[in-house]
C-alpha cells in the first residue's frame, strides 16, 4: 500500500492531525460545551485513528507487543479514570483493543484461507475464530459501556478487510490498496454515524475524515513517534480535567 500515486500525507501526520482535533473536540466537551464547532472539528480524529490502528496491525512486527500496549494503556486509564470520579465507561482504547483482537482473529483466518496446504478443517475452524471474536465483542460492549459501541470497534476491521496476504491470488490482492481501504473505511462509518445519532447528527461530520484519508501515501514518516500518541490520549485529558477544576 505505499505505491499510491497521489498520496502525500504520511502516518506520523495523519496521527498529528488526528491528535489536533481529538484535543479541540475535548476542549469543548470539558471546558467550552456552548461552542458546538469544536466539537464539528473533533468528530475527525476517531476515524484517523481507527484507520491508523488498521494499518498498525498490518505492519507491526510484534502483534502481542502492539495489542498489550493498547491495552495496557487502557486499563491504567480505566483505573485512575475510575477512582477520579467512578465512571466506568470505557475509553477509546478499550475500543481499539478489541478491533485490533478482531483484526488479528480476520488476519488468521486469511492466511488460512488462501494457504494452499491448509485443510478445509482449518480454514473453518480460522473463520469460526473470527466470528467468536465478533460474537465476544458484541457481547462485551453489550455487557460494558464501551466508547462508540460495538460499531466504532469495527471501523478498523472495515479498514483491515482489504489487507489481503501475499499468498493470495492476484485477483484478490489487487485490492490491498489505500483507496479500496479507505473505502471500506467510509462504509462502516456511515453504518456508525447512523446507528450514533442517525445521518444529519453531530456524528455525521466524522465523514469529512475520508477526503483526508484518501491523501494517506502508505509511508510512516521520518520519525518514529508512536510512544507520544500512546501517551498523549491519556495527558491532555488529565490536563483539561485539571483545568476543569481549577477554573470551576
Amino acid at each position: 500500500m505505499t505505491n499510491y500515486k497521489l498520496g502525500f500525507i504520511n502516518g506520523n501526520t495523519l496521527k498529528i492531525i488526528a491528535a489536533v482535533t481529538m484535543l479541540i473536540d475535548h476542549i469543548g466537551y470539558i471546558l467550552l460545551p456552548q461552542y458546538r464547532f469544536l466539537r464539528i472539528i473533533g468528530r475527525l480524529a476517531m476515524p484517523i485513528f481507527a484507520f491508523m490502528i488498521a494499518e498498525g496491525c498490518k505492519y507491526t512486527k510484534n502483534k502481542k507487543r502492539y495489542l498489550f500496549t493498547i491495552a495496557a494503556l487502557a486499563f491504567i486509564y480505566q483505573v485512575v479514570y475510575y477512582l477520579y470520579d467512578g465512571t466506568t465507561k470505557m475509553c477509546i482504547l478499550v475500543t481499539f483493543s478489541l478491533s485490533i483482537i478482531m483484526i488479528y482473529a480476520l488476519q488468521y483466518f486469511y492466511k488460512m484461507f488462501f494457504a494452499k496446504d491448509a485443510s478445509l478443517l482449518k480454514k473453518a475452524f480460522a473463520a469460526l475464530v473470527f466470528l467468536a471474536t465478533v460474537a465476544g465483542t458484541y457481547i462485551f460492549v453489550n455487557r460494558f459501556n464501551v466508547d462508540y459501541n460495538l460499531y466504532g470497534c469495527l471501523l478498523p476491521v472495515f479498514a483491515a478487510t482489504v489487507n489481503i496476504p501475499d499468498t493470495a491470488p492476484k485477483f484478490f490482492k489487487r485490492f490491498n490498496c489505500i483507496p479500496v481501504s479507505v473505502f471500506m473505511l467510509g462504509i462502516g462509518l456511515l453504518y456508525l454515524c447512523y446507528k450514533l445519532g442517525g445521518i444529519g447528527g453531530l456524528q455525521t461530520y466524522s465523514l469529512l475524515s475520508i477526503p483526508i484519508l484518501f491523501l494517506y501515501s502508505g509511508k510512516r514518516g521520518k520519525y518514529k513517534m508512536k510512544y507520544f500518541f500512546y501517551i498523549f490520549y491519556p495527558v491532555h485529558l488529565f490536563i483539561l480535567e485539571l483545568i476543569s477544576v481549577l477554573i470551576k
